[in-house]
């Protein structure tokens, strides 16, 4: 029981009801309640309704539409194309008639002449990547567009369509009536571009050594846009940054390459015994029973074996996808494979690499190891993972994710070996593209709108799984405290958030249309989140919250309001002054102490209490019965102040306020109060835009510290400072704002009572990473 304490706090509170009505009619003057930031973000989400609730989640008569895909694809090896065919089945399950589709062309962002090389301002930087100057400046133009060759009805009559880039329109014959489908075919073909050379995230790689190609494909068929209950059709243009939108389907495809390849892709091999040789079903049923390590299903051997086959005669692989978003594969002669199994929930999951040999040692030790632990951590904080495979493909520079299947870079050197940059940077890559299948290929959010919607909720699961990667291999991480991840913490985006606000946007910005698209859809949000998890929410609410939306809109197309509502509507927390601040502005963190008063209570009326009790009509306090016992308080070193108070206690400096005890209270309650020793005032200035939740520490002169999480609401009525009177037993000798650098606080400089030197970015390194 504290209730003397209480009572010394009643006259700070006074005080600092002074200073608050003052800075209140400042504030109004200046328009500040206008521009609260803790204001109802009514103004920025869409209104809810029968599609998307209030609550986030999806409305009863949400919908979405279905496109399947029956497709026959030939891959020649010898010239680098793909020439395809596919019946498209459209299920339009919107409450609207439609009288035309939309299909995305992405190849076409490559044809000769594309428009998208021109979007940007350019200029001569003074260092290119070689392979940069090279697709830039020399040689002849690719032409890496779609060739459409017919598109049809099911019955062979031509459908009338306009190609607008890289979207084609498809005029259909009658109107597609809500609750129906249309089936149509297409033809096409393309060239396959060197994705070293030809940077994309597609294509091949040549091998130079052998003469081999290795082939990761994607973006390879025309694919139908999503139309929805948001934008109708997505069909904003393909320009290179906004990724995809794309609805789920069935997919049963059939690619022919050359025979001696090996292959994987998105969905079920269903033809594995036609494809496999005897020793590899072999290899395979043994993987399935192995959960601790992987199996080889291709060795090296073989696979050296195979770089100098260059068949002639074909194999066609046949695969099966359901409720997959898109489809992509990886095939080449090169590849070594293998696998592992790995329990998820009630399901078995068979986690899968193929790389070539330039991988090893490095592939063949962590990447299927990498495949299996993220499926775990991933599914842990989400849902289960629903598909029966994980595949990561070694791919130079390739960090690219699909349904099922992923490419992934990080290289040793000629001799095999490789830094610990390489293979961090491999195992994180790893990470993250093969938990792009949750964010966004399950929980399929608008890419080509919202890139932050999956790259930043994947970077901060990312950071979870990677941290839990290191605790399952601490021999990964041999020499480093923890898994040392590039993104995800606080003092990571520091950099990022203090630079210059002409070249920031902020993350609730199209792809396109943002300067450093890896901070701003992926660092910062990632940062956010993990703020909100360890800081501001907790991690058991956070963790349900952020579970509740995973599962709440996996098969489904989730937007920004949807994500912001269900992490409230789960949580109780309002975050409206965070999501407004983090994702719709550029504002920063810079919290610090301005001001520290030591105080000493009195009984001798001061001339600031004396002005305060005037104020309501009290000009006599000595003589007041109201205020005859009042306790004043003295800041020490001001001319009130006597250096005879310092010896004393509290009580003998305020007599009245004993004899007030004496009268009020019994023994055992005047037993059980605790009269603090020192009285302070502490004034927390922000200069930064954001508002935080206020965290201090206090340390006393015996050594020990609090940490005290003052809540963020402590800036609703002042957005520039803020004044908390500090009672204690011993005395403060040094006060701390965001102590553990929780916060992304950019300047530490004002963070500290008495200020002190600031840890250089060479100790700052060595902390972080544990070296």
């Amino acid at each position: 029981m504290n209730l003397l304490r209480n009572c010394i706090s009643i006259l700070f509170i006074l005080f600092s009801l002074t200073s608050f009505s003052q800075e209140t009619d400042e504030k109004k003057q200046k328009g500040h309640f206008n521009e609260n930031k803790f204001r109802q973000m009514y103004d920025l989400l869409a209104t809810p309704n029968s599609f998307r609730t209030a609550s986030g989640a999806p409305g009863h008569e949400y919908y979405q539409n279905n496109a399947n895909y029956k497709m026959d694809i030939v891959l020649d090896d010898k010239n680098q194309t793909i020439t395809g065919k596919a019946t498209v089945t459209y299920i339009n399950n919107s409450p609207d008639d439609l009288t035309y589709l939309w299909m995305q062309l992405d190849q076409n962002v490559r044809e000769k002449g594309s428009i998208a090389k021109e979007k940007n301002g350019s200029g001569f930087s003074p260092v290119m990547p070689a392979e940069n100057f090279a697709d830039q400046y020399l040689g002849e133009e690719f032409d890496g567009g779609f060739n459409i060759t017919s598109v049809t009805t099911t019955k062979a009559e031509p459908l009338p369509y306009k190609i607008n880039w890289t979207m084609m329109r498809i005029d259909l014959p009658e109107v597609l009536k809500s609750g129906e489908s249309f089936s149509f075919d297409i033809e096409w073909n393309y060239l396959i571009n060197n994705h070293v050379t030809n940077r994309a995230r597609s294509g091949y790689e040549h091998f130079p050594e052998d003469g081999n190609n290795a082939y990761v494909i994607a973006q390879f068929f025309p694919r139908m846009a999503v139309y929805n209950d948001v934008e109708g059709w997505q069909n904003y243009q393909f320009w290179g940054s906004g990724e995809w939108a794309l609805p789920f389907g069935e997919y049963e495809v059939n690619i022919t390459v050359p025979a001696d390849h090996i292959m994987d892709a998105t969905g079920e091999l269903v033809n594995r015994k036609k494809v496999f040789s005897k020793e590899m079903m072999k290899r395979y049923e043994e993987a399935k029973k192995s959960f601790d390590k992987p199996v080889l299903i291709v060795t090296q051997e073989e696979a050296e074996a195979a770089e100098k086959g260059f068949a002639e005669d074909t194999k066609t692989w046949s695969f099966k996808a359901e409720m997959v978003r898109d489809f992509a594969f990886a095939t080449s002669r090169k590849f070594i494979w293998d696998m592992m199994n790995v329990k998820v929930g009630d399901r078995e999951v068979m986690a899968v690499s193929m790389y070539p040999k330039e991988g090893n040692p490095l592939w063949e030790e962590w990447s299927t190891y990498a495949v299996a632990s993220t499926l775990e951590t991933y599914s842990k904080y989400t849902f289960d993972y629903p598909y029966h495979k994980a595949i990561s493909v070694h791919a130079r520079n390739q960090g690219m994710e699909y349904p099922m299947i992923c490419w992934n870079y990080g290289r040793p050197n000629a001799e095999g070996k490789y830094s610990d940059q390489v293979k961090f940077g491999m195992i994180s890559v790893i990470i993250h593209e093969v938990g792009h299948n949750y964010f966004p290929m399950i929980v399929n959010s608008d890419e080509r709108q919202w890139g932050w919607m999956d790259e930043g909720l994947n970077t901060f699961m990312q950071y979870l799984a990677e941290q839990e990667f290191g605790e399952k291999h601490p021999d990964a991480i041999r020499g480093y405290d923890s898994y040392p991840s590039r993104r995800g913490k606080p003092t990571q985006i520091v950099n990022y958030m203090k630079g210059d606000q002409n070249y920031i946007a902020p993350i609730m910005s199209n792809p396109e249309n943002v300067y450093q698209l890896g901070n701003n859809a992926y660092g910062k949000p990632a940062t956010a989140l993990n703020i909100l998890r360890e800081t501001v929410m907790g991690r058991e609410l956070f963790d349900y919250a952020f579970k509740t939306y995973a599962q709440r809109w996996m098969f489904k197309h989730p937007t920004p309001d949807d994500f912001f509502r269900t992490l409230e509507d789960a949580s109780a927390v309002d975050l409206d002054w965070f999501w407004r601040g983090w994702f719709y502005s550029t504002d920063y963190v810079d919290i610090g102490v301005k001001s520290v008063k030591e105080y000493i209570p009195t009984n001798t009326p001061s001339a600031e209490g004396k002005e305060l009790l005037a104020r309501y009509g009290i000009t006599n306090p000595e003589n007041n019965p109201r205020t005859a016992n009042a306790v004043y308080v003295v800041e020490v070193g001001s001319e009130e102040f006597d250096e005879a108070m310092l010896g004393k206690t509290l009580l003998d400096n305020a007599p009245k306020l004993n004899e007030f005890l004496m009268d009020n209270f019994s023994e055992k309650e005047r037993n059980q109060m605790q009269a603090p020793n020192f009285f302070y005032e502490i004034t927390f200035e922000k200069p930064g835009g954001l508002v935080m939740p206020l965290i201090v520490e206090y340390e006393y002169e015996d050594g020990t510290t609090k940490k005290v999480n003052y809540p963020v609401q402590v800036w609703r009525m002042n957005d520039d400072e803020v004044t908390k009177a500090v009672t204690s037993d011993k005395r403060i000798v040094k006060v701390t704002v965001d102590p553990d650098l929780e916060t992304a606080d950019v300047d530490l400089s004002n963070n500290y009572w008495p200020a002190e030197d600031q840890e250089s970015e060479f100790d700052q390194f060595k902390r972080e990473t544990g070296k």
